[in-house]
């Protein structure tokens, strides 16, 4: 890339605070109708941010090309979100607003995130609750009909809109429905099965991909004048995490490599509430939503290496460490808090369970207040999945929970109008770092998702097409040709290997030196170490993988060794943050910077910025860019939940 495109500038608009959108969204270009169908966009990804965005531009008369791995929109990993999605409806009239959705956002995510973009965020939010309603989702109502909240981490409103316990699935099948009819009117041609390889720059700007039928084994090219990006988060490269198996890094890899600024890669969250691990045959971890926080209390026995059963330890010799800790938010402290004091707790010895990595969420004083109905009400396909996988009934026990790998707050650096520093690539959803900063407050990521697709990109697209001179692009151009050998060359070297080891053996042992050096605590010489180890890993990964058959067809060992050579790539990148960020802040917790009391401590001097990444060729240390962070409405401050 030039060093014109590394300027990185934001693109924030001018005036208030609370009208920057509003006048920014009335000055941005506009494109005929006329002109809309002749313009062509890829999105790749079709979660809610996808889906969203698709169904939007195809309403809008822009023909898409919409591509999905999956053989369906629906198995999309948003599916898995649970708990709710944030509005700032004040529906409880508990003194929620704009600002206040706003100010929690930015300060759950340790002043590490653009004002402009997180105020947009929250002007957006009402919207989507709106927009949702309106499709049939089933969110819960109290008995008067009118939409029921609840309360999520970081947050002293009730302010999270909900579907029991299946919130992204059902917000999922409502942008699946606008999408498939987009689908069926011929606005937007669905490819599934169907993986993004690589993104192809024409003439400094994104015009289309390389992808691979993982049925067929095709190797094609897609062309067209915009490509957005919606392919969620990385939080796979850990190994063991809540993501769905097939979730990866890929996409935005590739176009890091093809140019695009990487953003903040080492803010990873950790989340406080899922079922731990239980061995070394398992290959990813269960979520246990945050919203049982509302109504479960957390805690773990005063005493080390206490084995009695949960119900045999008597009410004086628990620790309610969250409780005690942080008094006015109690069990709802945010994310990066909640799952740094399970750790503390389980590292001085008092951890429960068979493995020592776990404390205790307990209903009973919930069921004794509410009654066993009422909170199966609220929870109960919750509470079915957690005993179908424990055995264990959390009506009578308590549940045991710990931290696990969850959600990527870095991604490909954009500016306001979500474009990347490459023109013409736009990313959405998770998989760009816009909104959440060093820590995603609990139902802020389909918030975000659902903003960006519905309410944002349908705009800011529009004023890049609206400014950029169409030219004629074919599959049968130069950049389209190499891109696709590339590809072939990657698949083929893989394909060469005569190991005898899996690409999961591989996997697990990049995700345990990283959930170790780089997961919730980090240091300077582990973070070295880290760099040091990781190379080594990837030398004889592809000196002993092993990946059988060939790429003519469906292969998905094949499908899984390619994700897992990006993941041995982009681990270093997040390393290499972590090391740069000699500070702590939110999810990113560097031992060397923390109070007496174990909280984070900050350097606002040094890194109140955003650190970008760029490709500097293979072999190569990336380069760091950095992007300035200005508060002019929120003053900076220890955060304080206590």
């Amino acid at each position: 890339m030039s060093e014109a495109a590394w300027a990185l500038s934001p693109k924030i608009p001018e005036g208030p605070l609370e009208h920057k959108w509003d006048l920014h969204r009335s000055g941005l270009k506009l494109v005929s109708p006329n002109n809309k169908r002749k313009l062509r966009v890829i999105v790749v990804g079709t979660g809610l941010a996808g889906a969203s965005a698709a169904a939007s531009l195809a309403e809008l008369g822009y023909h898409v090309d919409a591509f999905t791995f999956h053989d369906s929109p629906r198995r999309a990993h948003s599916i898995s979100a649970q708990g709710g999605i944030n509005a700032a409806k004040n529906y409880q009239n508990d003194g929620d607003s704009v600002w206040r959705l706003f100010h929690d956002t930015i300060k759950g995510g340790d002043f590490r995130s653009r004002e402009a973009n997180v105020y947009r965020l929250a002007q957006v939010s009402n919207s989507i609750i709106d927009q949702c309603v309106a499709q049939g989702v089933p969110f819960a109502r109290e008995y008067g009909g009118q939409l029921a909240n609840r309360s999520f981490g970081g947050a002293q409103v009730s302010r999270t809109f909900y579907c029991r316990g299946q919130t992204g699935q059902q917000l999922l099948l409502g942008a699946y429905s606008a999408l498939s009819r987009q689908v069926a009117s011929g606005q937007v041609c669905m490819h599934t099965r169907t993986e993004m390889m690589d993104l192809v720059i024409v003439d400094g700007r994104a015009r289309g991909i390389i992808t691979r039928n993982v049925v067929s084994g095709r190797i094609e090219a897609c062309v067209a004048d915009a490509v957005v990006l919606a392919t969620g988060g990385y939080s796979n490269v850990y190994y063991l995490s809540t993501n769905a198996k097939a979730s990866n890094v890929t996409a935005t890899f590739r176009a890091y490599k093809r140019g695009a600024g990487f953003a903040n890669p080492c803010f990873t969250q950790i989340h406080p509430t899922c079922i731990p691990a239980s061995g070394q045959h398992q290959s990813k971890l269960t979520l246990m939503s945050e919203s049982l926080r509302n109504d479960g209390r957390i805690w773990a026995p005063e005493g080390v290496s206490d084995k009695r059963a949960p119900n045999e330890i008597p009410e004086a010799e628990r620790d309610y460490y969250l409780e005690r800790k942080y008094p006015s938010f109690g069990n709802l402290a945010p994310r990066d808090i909640s799952s740094r004091a399970a750790k503390e707790v389980c590292d001085e010895g008092r951890g429960v369970g068979p493995t020592g990595r776990g404390v205790y969420l307990d209903f009973a004083a919930a069921i004794q207040r509410l009654g066993r109905d009422n909170i199966r009400g609220r929870y109960g396909n919750l509470f079915d999945m957690y005993r179908r996988i424990t055995g264990e009934d959390p009506y009578a026990t308590p549940m045991r929970i710990y931290p696990a790998p969850h959600y990527a707050m870095g991604g490909l650096w954009v500016d306001y109008n979500l474009m990347s520093n490459v023109p013409g690539l736009f990313v959405i959803g998770e998989a760009n770092f816009s909104d959440h900063g060093a820590n995603r407050l609990g139902a802020s990521a389909l918030m975000q998702g659902l903003a960006d697709g519905y309410f944002i990109l349908p705009y800011t697209i529009g004023d890049y097409l609206a400014r950029t001179p169409t030219t004629s692009t074919s599959p049968d151009d130069v950049e389209f040709k190499e891109a696709a050998t590339e590809t072939r060359a990657r698949i083929q070297r893989l394909l060469s290997g005569r190991g005898r080891r899996s690409a999961a053996t591989f996997h697990r042992e990049l995700g345990e030196l990283m959930i170790e050096k780089c997961g919730m605590s980090r240091s300077k010489e582990g973070l070295a170490e880290a760099l040091q180890s990781i190379p080594a890993i990837r030398d004889a990964f592809y000196r002993e993988v092993a990946v059988t058959a060939d790429d003519s067809g469906m292969n998905s060992a094949l499908e899984y060794a390619g994700r897992v050579a990006d993941f041995l790539e982009f681990a270093e990148v997040m390393c290499h943050d972590a090391l740069a960020r000699d500070e702590s802040c939110g999810a990113h917790f560097r031992i060397e910077h923390q109070t007496k009391d174990g909280e984070a401590v900050r350097d606002d001097d040094r890194f109140c910025n955003v650190s970008v990444w760029e490709f500097a060729g293979a072999g190569e240390a990336p380069t760091l860019h950095v992007e300035p962070l200005v508060m002019e409405h929120v003053q900076l401050a220890v955060r304080n939940y206590r």
